[in-house]
């Protein structure tokens, strides 16, 4: 007999593991998605058979054949289905506020709706990146007052992480390694043996608290990274030198086959921060100890960096400034500045917390004129607007800043580009898009992030 299992939330999370766990025959699924403004219409077009990701390998032909052949997956906005689920994955956006704190209004509403409809011997798997302790001070309480059952007896709750990144969704889902922690050990070997079905890696069982800490560390130590190099990147501005020279001489030890450097990898810089995780799971883990821990500690490493990476699109822009100061163009009103890119990663349609929203909201402060561009992504995904007609917002555009690395992007014709601008062009690279070279032949006055050897 089919084992029955719901998939709350169909994003970048949810989609991939609803149609992996819908391909193996074992499982009927049923992914659940609000009818939002935003993401209301992924339902139908889910049910029509078709990918809402793009750029996505084999994503599109899973969701095809689980579909329209196998009919093991179809989605629904009615959350009372999971009174006849045996397994539940909890995948919802649990994003922070202003001040950094995590807001959890629909981990909590889809956790009380849960227990509301839960029946007994139910195991429901937390996969929402949360802070330390949410699993066991949040969710359990939540579930357990709303559906008067009690947890590691009558139902049984775990924490699981996905490590999916746009662009290798499935891959990632198949082939690294899980960390399920449960509430309890009985939580822990039942999560274990769903997953057991569908990955082709390691499947490592913990508990919840540890696997919540392992998240955010995970996410944490590449923010820390990354600002480290961004650090150095204005280091490198600052002497004069090549930051992509400094870090392929530093990252120029030998790789160990299958493990990568474990002596050198210095991250690569850029003009912000985007992504789902790394701009909020830094803040996640200091509210975890903040929240739940025996002692004070303060993360003045962790904090700082986020701060480096959140301060990169202020520091693009100086760049920018700098080129209008020195050709005598300090009049903001009338400037056009065209923005590239609105997803927070190269050829994906993924904008969340993009740092295209700091570049829009602080050119818009200064006075400048904005127009954005991105080839990609939806127009109701940001708080925006930009376009995908490349042309219609780079004419009459005075500069131009590279935020996301497109391919589209690294195949300008800078020639034709700098024709529909007007005169003395200045071109910004946030990601090493371009050959610098080329760009100055052109005639475009250029600065880079990390590249000090250019100035206007």
């Amino acid at each position: 007999m089919p084992i029955n299992i719901a998939v709350i939330g169909m994003g970048y999370v949810g989609i991939p593991i609803a149609a992996l766990l819908a391909d193996t025959g074992l499982f009927n699924v049923i992914g659940i998605q609000r009818r939002s403004k935003r993401s209301g219409w992924k339902i139908d077009f889910l049910n029509a058979g078709n990918c809402p990701i793009k750029n996505e390998p084999d994503l599109p032909e899973l969701i095809e054949r689980v579909v329209k052949e196998k009919k093991t997956l179809r989605v629904t906005d009615d959350i009372t289905v999971v009174k006849n689920m045996d397994y539940i994955l909890i995948d919802v956006q649990t994003p922070t506020d202003e001040n950094n704190i995590p807001q959890y209004v629909s981990l909590r509403e889809v956790s009380y709706q849960i227990g509301q409809n839960l029946r007994k011997n139910t195991t429901i798997i937390i996969e929402s990146t949360c802070a330390p302790g949410t699993t066991e001070y949040i969710v359990k309480p939540i579930i357990e007052e709303a559906s008067g059952l009690t947890c590691g007896v009558d139902f049984f709750l775990a924490f699981s992480y996905e490590r999916v990144m746009v662009g290798r969704l499935l891959y990632n889902i198949l082939h690294y390694a899980r960390i399920v922690g449960g509430s309890d050990p009985q939580s822990t070997e039942k999560a274990v043996w769903l997953y057991h079905h569908v990955l082709k890696s390691e499947i490592i069982p913990t508990t919840a608290l540890t696997a919540e800490l392992a998240k955010v560390v995970e996410n944490t130590y590449r923010d820390v990274n990354v600002a480290f190099a961004n650090e150095v990147a204005l280091v490198s501005e600052s002497l004069g030198v090549d930051v992509y020279e400094v870090r392929k001489l530093v990252n120029n030890l030998p790789w160990i086959e299958g493990k990568g450097n474990p002596h050198r990898n210095m991250h690569t810089p850029g003009a912000g921060v985007g992504g789902h995780c790394l701009p909020k799971d830094p803040w996640l883990l200091k509210y975890g100890v903040t929240q739940y821990g025996k002692k004070r500690v303060d993360l003045n490493v962790i904090e700082a960096s986020r701060y480096r990476n959140i301060g990169m699109p202020e520091h693009t822009i100086s760049l920018l400034q700098d080129c209008f100061q020195k050709t005598g163009r300090m009049k903001n009103k009338d400037q056009k500045i065209a923005i590239l890119g609105v997803a927070f990663i190269e050829d994906s349609d993924d904008p969340r917390n993009t740092p295209t929203k700091y570049f829009v909201r602080l050119l818009t402060e200064k006075g400048y004129q904005i127009a954005v561009h991105d080839p990609y992504v939806r127009q109701n995904e940001v708080d925006f607007s930009f376009s995908a007609d490349l042309d219609e917002v780079i004419t009459n555009a005075d500069a131009i800043i590279i935020v996301t690395a497109h391919k589209d992007y690294k195949n300008l014709n800078l020639a034709h580009i700098k024709s529909l601008m007007r005169p003395n062009p200045i071109l910004i690279d946030g990601r090493q898009t371009l050959n610098p070279d080329q760009v100055l032949k052109q005639g475009f006055l250029f600065r880079a992030v990390g590249r000090g050897q250019y100035s206007c």
